[in-house]
């Protein structure tokens, strides 16, 4: 389905060609004084110099070809030569009734659908999550979904942190507190236990304690990377020690994104990609892509182009080490092989960018990765406190992920039982809905690429631009909805009407622009612009609920129209924030 935008923009070019003018000065936009217009087309301006004439003149006469469309109900030529536009009623309302008509409400799906990758979350196992991976995780789904709506085939990857030398501290520190295990029993010839020799909560205090120590204790830090050396290479013990940490660690990671409303598809990680590797480095020595410097393997990845230095991609160390270039360069070898993308997106922390600039260049110079396909970076900013420095809990520590979202569900549950409407046990689920809500909403409104303030008693407001309203006003409509079944009536098959306010217009107008949002959203990978849309529309909403009698409404017709019209916001809102990752409840 066409967005209004473009309709409206057909309409102008037959106007602009009928008075023998070119199409292309026919762009319409939005309007910058609502006050006197809906849309403006100011193409007049740019085709005086085309045409050597008058900018009014121009406009006059494009204005005189259009006193008959069926789509405007005002079209005047303003001085110098602007021309303003108001739609008809009668042609928002059609639109609207074709858009709630299509189960995507007017979202044309893509024609020749792609194969997408997202690369999100990151954490590493055996680390309780904590707000540093808030973000990733947020905007990464977010974006899985706006692709998916878009009818693409697309696949989420938490891509794990569950390769080295962490995972040699644990295991030298689990072998240093528990020596007797049969994986440390060289002669050891059974079965290992199926059950983890500790708990989430021993492994996230081992792995710290260990590191600590290794800081201090030369001896202790060698067995470590040694025994990393040897989880590496296969030891058969070890592997099984590996194994537990990855059953008890991704258990509890699954535990701890459900509550974000986080789904992965693959839970895949570093390890996955290692026996990509001896063959990916054989291949980029055999091509001629690597060479070796001071050691080390690297490929030259600096363009002429470069107004900063790019050093060489390494792949390995001096010493014959993988890094994280090689790593990554090998998920993308499994990533073609398995899926074959036509688009990876990572959504990663801003400060990397240098690596995967490398890391890309690298891929496609090299060919593994396919030329055509598109390898995108998408990098976001810090989440701050108040002080603007990385946000921290009172003590001056990283926060835990599942501590700041019972901070802001606690803080939901009184606002909630303040207002005293629902029982306590209502008010607890609420909370969660809402506070979930409260920390995504906050995250995504601001533009991924920026750093911002999280800011507790901001984003668990009811007023204002933060997830709460916009439930608040989605609760609203559905309270009105509701009301108007109980009294009798059905909204099903209800069609809009001409509107016959000004509040009643500017909600059709503002709904009418979800397509268009969604398509600026897809392409742009911008998340935040779906929070500023539907903040416009409920704050138009709510004008419109305090200006009109709906449910008092006594003309049957005009009362029908006003429902379908909840009916289709509703929808809106609902997709919308759906795509941002969260719910509504049915009270608040």
């Amino acid at each position: 389905m066409k967005t209004l935008a473009d309709l409206i923009t057909k309409e102008m070019e037959q106007a602009f060609q009928a008075a023998e003018y070119d199409a292309k000065f026919a762009k319409v936009t939005v309007s910058n004084r609502p006050d006197l217009c809906e849309y403006q087309c100011n193409g007049a301006m740019a085709a005086a110099k085309t045409y050597r004439k008058a900018p009014f003149m121009i406009a006059n006469e494009v204005v005189e070809k259009l006193q008959d469309s069926d789509c405007f109900d005002m079209a005047e030529a303003v001085n110098p030569g602007f021309i303003n536009l108001k739609i008809k009623p009668s042609f928002v309302a059609g639109f609207l009734n074709d858009m709630a008509e299509d189960a995507a409400l007017g979202v044309e799906k893509e024609s020749e659908p792609k194969t997408i990758l997202i690369d999100y979350g990151g954490p590493n196992v055996a680390k309780p999550l904590h707000v540093g991976h808030l973000r990733s995780a947020i905007i990464g789904e977010s974006v899985k979904r706006i692709m998916r709506f878009k009818g693409n085939n697309v696949t989420g990857d938490i891509h794990l942190g569950d390769w080295g030398y962490q995972m040699g501290l644990i295991i030298t520190e689990l072998e240093k507190r528990q020596p007797d295990l049969p994986y440390f029993d060289e002669s050891f010839e059974g079965e290992y236990p199926e059950a983890a020799p500790f708990t989430i909560g021993e492994l996230e205090e081992i792995y710290p304690t260990a590191s600590a120590y290794a800081k201090e204790n030369e001896e202790y830090r060698e067995k470590a990377l040694h025994a990393t050396f040897l989880l590496q290479n296969g030891h058969k013990g070890y592997r099984a020690i590996w194994r537990h940490i990855m059953d008890v660690s991704v258990t509890d990671l699954k535990k701890n994104y459900k509550n974000l409303n986080v789904e992965f598809d693959l839970w895949k990680g570093e390890a996955d990609a290692q026996k990509y590797i001896p063959g990916m480095v054989e291949a980029l020595k055999e091509k001629g892509y690597a060479h070796y410097d001071e050691g080390a393997l690297v490929v030259d990845v600096a363009e002429e182009s470069d107004k900063k230095e790019v050093p060489p991609c390494m792949i390995l160390k001096s010493d014959g080490a993988a890094l994280y270039d090689t790593t990554d360069l090998a998920t993308l070898v499994e990533r073609e092989e398995l899926y074959q993308p036509d688009e990876v997106i990572y959504v990663v922390d801003k400060r990397q960018e240098l690596h995967f600039v490398q890391v890309f260049r690298c891929a496609k110079k090299c060919g593994i990765v396919r030329p055509e396909t598109d390898l995108e970076f998408l990098g976001f900013g810090t989440m701050n406190g108040k002080d603007g420095k990385p946000f921290k809990t009172r003590e001056g520590g990283v926060m835990r992920l599942e501590n700041l979202i019972r901070e802001i569900d606690d803080e939901m549950y009184k606002k909630i039982m303040d207002n005293r409407t629902v029982e306590e046990e209502e008010a607890r689920d609420t909370a969660k809905t809402v506070g979930l809500a409260a920390i995504k909403y906050g995250d995504l409104s601001n533009q991924a690429s920026k750093d911002y303030v999280f800011d507790v008693e901001r984003f668990t407001s009811f007023e204002g631009n933060t997830g709460p309203y916009i439930l608040y006003t989605i609760v609203r409509i559905k309270s009105i909805l509701n009301k108007y079944q109980q009294e009798g009536g059905s909204v099903e098959g209800l069609r809009l009407c001409e509107a016959t306010n000004e509040f009643e217009k500017a909600l059709m107008l503002e709904t009418a622009k979800f397509n268009e949002m969604i398509d600026i959203v897809y392409t742009e990978i911008a998340p935040h612009k779906i929070c500023a849309y539907i903040y416009d529309v409920a704050n138009i909403f709510n004008k419109f609920y305090h200006g009109t009698k709906i449910l008092t409404e006594e003309d049957e017709a005009k009362k029908g129209g006003y429902i379908a019209l909840l009916k289709l916001t509703k929808e809106v809102l609902e997709i919308c924030i759906d795509l941002l990752g969260f719910e509504a409840p049915e009270r608040m």
